[in-house]
C-alpha cells in the first residue's frame, strides 16, 4: 500500500511517477524499496489517468459521511436511555436503603 501512497504523493506534487522517483519517496519514508514492486506499479500506472481513477474511486465514499453521522446519534440515544435506567436503579436502591432504616 505504501507504494500506491508514494505514487499518489508524486502525482499530487506534480512529479513524474517513475521508478527513480518512487524509490526516492519509499526510501525517504524509511522503507526498504522493492525494485520488483516499483517496476510493477510503474508498469500498471502507464496510461492511467490518476485524476479520473481518484474521482471514480471517491464516488461510493460520498455516502459514508451520512452513515457516520447517524451512528453517533444512535449511540447518544442509547447512552441517554442507559443513563435514565441507571438513575432509576439508583433511586430504587436509595429507597430500599431508607426502608431498611425503618425496618
Amino acid at each position: 500500500m505504501e507504494y500506491v501512497y508514494a505514487a499518489l504523493l508524486l502525482h499530487e506534487a506534480g512529479k513524474e511517477i517513475n521508478e527513480e522517483n518512487l524509490k526516492k519517496v519509499i526510501e525517504a519514508a524509511g522503507i526498504e524499496a522493492d525494485e520488483a514492486r516499483i517496476k510493477a506499479l510503474v508498469s500498471a500506472l502507464e496510461g492511467v489517468d490518476i485524476e479520473e481513477a481518484i474521482s471514480q474511486a471517491a464516488m461510493p465514499v460520498a455516502a459514508a459521511p451520512a452513515a457516520a453521522t447517524a451512528a453517533p446519534a444512535a449511540a447518544e440515544e442509547k447512552k441517554e436511555e442507559k443513563s435514565e435506567e441507571d438513575e432509576e436503579k439508583k433511586e430504587e436502591e436509595a429507597a430500599a436503603g431508607l426502608a431498611s432504616l425503618f425496618g
